[in-house]
Parts: structure tokens; C-alpha cells; sequence
């Protein structure tokens, strides 16, 4: 059966008054951010996998693959950011990868990437959480003993500001990514002074592996292995777009915004990873939970900088937990206002903010937390959820270059095709590299997705809402299609 759009008001049609009605109860504050707020935005995203993270693919790579892996998804990201800053130039919505998918892809085009983005923002953030009880707890802060109270905070009270207004939540969200970034930078250069070549590939070689070297000390299997940890240093800037709607003049800010992020981000990547991995050794670092304070502190000394680094974590796991609830609420806004999910989800405040796209994932969040302590398989769910969006929206570009190029484009990918098939090839390549990592993992995640695609397959696919700006331009497309047939 097709699927079919319906009108808010009954499942034959209604007026456009009552269409009027349904967006007003469902409309974000447009022109709250501009290009600094969205660059701190792309930023405070990612920034925590700078801190933590990435150097577990030591334990998998060595350090020649790990820089190997981290370099192959630095080329990822970046052809992706560019590919989705056309798109989003095109189609300035609250939808974001959901939006552009549904253009080029179809209504279970749009939905299958908009549920990969919505377990991605729904997972990293309780994930986050749990280190950041573990960052409060190995801190010795108020005295607490357990974590769950921490998590509670954290989704209470950053919860609370992101109702507040998306203003001041993205502000707020900008000091916090400042001071992470100005530590990392301060990280680097007090590293680099201990930096000896020598402790890069001091992991032993597995003379079983194939290709194996002091460089590949895990052979050439290693390097693919490495691809989830290269990507906790730019997971999540593909985010930027989800703020189109609260941008002012999005199809000229959202792509200079997203290259800028994300040429802070690769140099951040750069930085820490050199640094730290050249001060501390990549023996030492391949399971330190702090690997940056591990690399500064070495030698046992109780260094300054390392006691500061470690409270400057904190406020990067802060700044990332903060901005992936932003993106969450509004993934879920769009695909709820839109009629992929209950549409009461995307119901907004006098100060119109999505309430119940924030407290429902956030509740969901603190549960998983609570229940569980496992942040590491959570953002293992996580990352299969990215990888998957990311070669769907890559392959959007791809469809919508090919099928219509006469498109109006404010913004336009250098190298086009070429650079969006990059993307692509890449983000398959780590989907199947999760699976190298945790399979568990992998399973779960396909497990949601086959509960959300039956729940779309059997109810919410013949329920879509024609008003939304997402199903409204697709259908505009396909309009346009059926007269140039004509």
C-alpha cells in the first residue's frame, strides 16, 4: 500500500486553517543563532571525544592505525559536512538528514535516517552521562559515592535551560565548548614539551597478525578496526543542520558554520592525538580512562595541568551532553511534526521549545543510564546508528545531484558527486567496522530499528502530515516531476 499524507485534522483532509493551527502549536523560535553560535554548536558536539575515547583504538590499530583510521574519517566527515552543507542550503529545516533523505530517498528513505539519527542523539547523550558521573566520582566532587544522582542532574538541569529558550541554551552551550577547547589547546602544548617519537609505537606487535609492525602492531585489520574510534573526534557535527529552522538566513549560515566547525575539529584531532600519544606512550594510553591526564601525568608527579585538563574534561563532556540533547529534541520534533512519530511529540512551549522532544528522549536517557552504567556499548549503539544516517545522507546528495540538477543550490559541494561518493563509500566501510568492535552493540541497534520500522510500516506511514515543510517539499518535487513528464 502507498503511503499517504493527511492533514492534522482528520485522515480525509481539512481545512488550511486547521493546518495553520496544527504548525502553530509546532513551531521553533526562527533567527535565535547565527554563525558563531552554530560553529560553537558543531564544536560542542564532538568536543568530549577529544578528551576521552578516541585512544581505546589504540588497543585495535597501534598508533599507525589508529592515524591511519582518524584520517580515513577525517576525509569522511569532511566530504560529508560539505555534502550536507548544500543540502541543507537547499531544504533549511528542522529535519535535517531526515529532510534531505525524504526529498531524495522517499518517505522510508527519510524515516530509516531520521530513526539512525534519532538512536545516535538518544544514546551519546546518556552515554555522556555516565562519564560524566565517573569524571564527578574520580574528582571526588560533593562527596558523592554514586553516579546515578549525577546523571539525574545532568538531565534535569541542562533539560531545564534548553526550555528555557534555545538562545540562551546555545550561548550557554558556547562558554562551556570555549573553555573545553582553550584546555585542549593548553593540553597540547604542555604535552608536546614531553613528546618523544619513540613512545608512538611502543605497543608490542602481534606477530600473528597480518602486515603486523611496531607502526601496525595489530596488522592491517587493525586499521579497519580502528574506524568507530577515529570517528569519536568529529562525531556529531553533522548536527548543524538540525538548527536550520532557529538560524538566521540558514542557506548562507549553515554552510559557513559547519566547514568552519569542522576545521577546528580536524585541528583538535591533530593536536590531541599527537600530543597525547607522543607524551604518554600509545602502551599507556590504549585503556586509560583520562588518557589526556595519563599522558601529562606519566611520571606519577601530580602535575598542575594535569589536575586542570581533568577538570576541563568534565566541562567537555558537559558541553557534548548538552548539545546532543539540542539535537535530539529537534530530530524528534521533526520526525513527530511530520507524522513519523506520535505527533503529540512535537508539541511546543510559549517559549517554543519542543518540551516533550526534550523530556521524553532525556527520560529515556537517565533510565538507560541508571539501569545500566555501560556507556561504552551505549555509544557503540550510537555509532551504529551515526554510520548508518551518514551513508544515507550521503547517498541522498548523490540522488539529488543526479536526478534533478537543476535544483536551486545557494551552496554547492566542491567536487560534487565525487566528494558526496566519498562520504558514502567511507561510511559504509565503518558500519562494518562496528562490527569488528561489538556486535552486541550492532545487534541492538538493529533491533530498534526493525520495533521503528514496523511501527512506521504498519501505522505512521499512511499517517504522514502533508503541511510539514519536509512533506511539503518532497511533494513539490514530486509535482514538478509529474508535470515534466507531462
Amino acid at each position: 500500500m502507498a503511503e499517504r499524507t493527511v492533514s492534522p485534522g482528520s485522515s480525509s483532509g481539512s481545512s488550511p486553517g486547521s493546518s495553520s493551527g496544527y504548525l502553530e502549536k509546532r513551531s521553533l523560535r526562527r533567527g535565535s543563532a547565527g554563525p558563531l553560535l552554530l560553529t560553537g554548536l558543531g564544536v560542542a558536539y564532538v568536543v568530549s571525544g577529544d578528551y576521552s575515547g578516541w585512544n581505546f583504538g589504540l588497543a585495535h590499530g597501534g598508533f599507525g592505525g589508529l592515524a591511519v583510521a582518524a584520517a580515513l574519517m577525517g576525509l569522511m566527515y569532511t566530504c560529508m559536512v560539505f555534502a550536507l552543507a548544500e543540502l541543507a542550503a537547499i531544504l533549511p529545516t528542522a529535519g535535517g538528514g531526515y529532510g534531505f533523505a525524504r526529498r531524495a530517498l522517499g518517505p522510508w528513505g527519510g524515516f530509516l535516517t531520521g530513526t539512525a539519527i534519532l538512536i545516535e542523539y538518544v544514546l551519546a547523550p546518556a552515554a555522556i552521562s555516565i562519564f560524566i558521573g565517573d569524571y564527578v566520582e574520580s574528582l571526588r566532587l560533593f562527596g558523592l559515592t554514586s553516579s546515578w544522582p549525577v546523571y539525574l542532574c545532568c538531565f534535569v538541569v541542562f533539560i531545564g535551560i534548553h526550555l528555557w529558550g534555545v538562545g540562551e541554551a546555545l550561548r550557554f552551550s558556547f562558554l562551556v565548548t570555549g573553555v573545553a577547547v582553550a584546555a585542549l589547546l593548553v593540553f597540547a602544548v604542555g604535552a608536546l614539551t614531553d613528546f618523544d617519537t619513540a613512545r608512538l609505537d611502543d605497543i608490542p606487535a602481534d606477530p600473528h597478525a597480518f602486515g603486523s609492525s611496531s607502526w601496525l602492531p595489530f596488522g592491517l585489520l587493525g586499521i579497519w578496526a580502528a574506524f568507530p574510534f577515529g570517528m569519536w573526534f568529529f562525531l556529531g557535527v553533522e548536527g548543524v543542520p538540525l538548527a536550520a529552522e532557529e538560524t538566521r538566513d540558514p542557506a548562507r549560515t549553515l554552510p559557513r558554520a559547519m566547514a568552519t566547525s569542522m576545521g577546528i575539529l580536524l585541528l583538535l584531532a591533530l593536536l590531541t592525538f599527537l600530543a597525547a600519544t607522543g607524551a604518554g606512550g600509545a602502551n599507556a594510553l590504549r585503556e586509560a580512562g583520562n588518557p589526556l591526564v595519563t599522558a601529562l601525568d606519566a611520571d606519577g608527579g601530580g602535575r598542575t595541568l594535569a589536575r586542570v585538563v581533568n577538570y576541563a574534561g568534565l566541562a567537555g563532556l558537559i558541553a557534548s551532553f548538552f548539545s546532543l540533547i539540542y539535537a535530539g529534541s529537534r530530530q524528534l520534533f521533526a520526525l513527530s511534526r511530520a507524522g513519523y512519530l506520535p505527533r503529540v511529540l512535537s508539541l511546543t512551549s510559549r517559549r517554543k521549545a519542543p518540551w516533550l522532544g526534550l523530556l521524553v528522549p532525556g527520560t529515556i536517557g537517565f533510565t538507560l543510564a541508571a539501569a545500566t552504567g555501560d556507556g561504552a556499548r551505549m555509544l557503540n549503539v550510537a555509532v551504529f546508528g551515526a554510520t548508518i544516517s551518514y551513508a544515507l545522507m550521503s547517498l541522498s546528495h548523490i540522488v539529488l545531484r543526479r536526478r534533478e540538477p537543476e535544483l536551486p543550490r545557494p551552496y554547492r559541494t566542491p567536487g560534487g558527486v565525487a566528494t558526496s561518493a566519498t562520504a558514502f563509500v567511507l561510511a559504509c566501510a565503518a558500519l562494518v567496522a562496528t562490527f569488528l568492535v561489538d556486535v552486541t552493540a550492532a545487534l541492538i541497534a538493529l533491533a530498534v530499528y526493525a520495533v521503528a520500522a514496523g511501527y512506521f510500516a504498519l501505522y505512521s506511514r499512511h499517517r504522514l502530515v502533508a503541511s510539514a515543510p519536509e512533506e511539503e517539499f518532497a511533494a513539490l518535487a514530486a509535482a514538478e516531476a509529474e508535470l515534466t513528464r507531462e
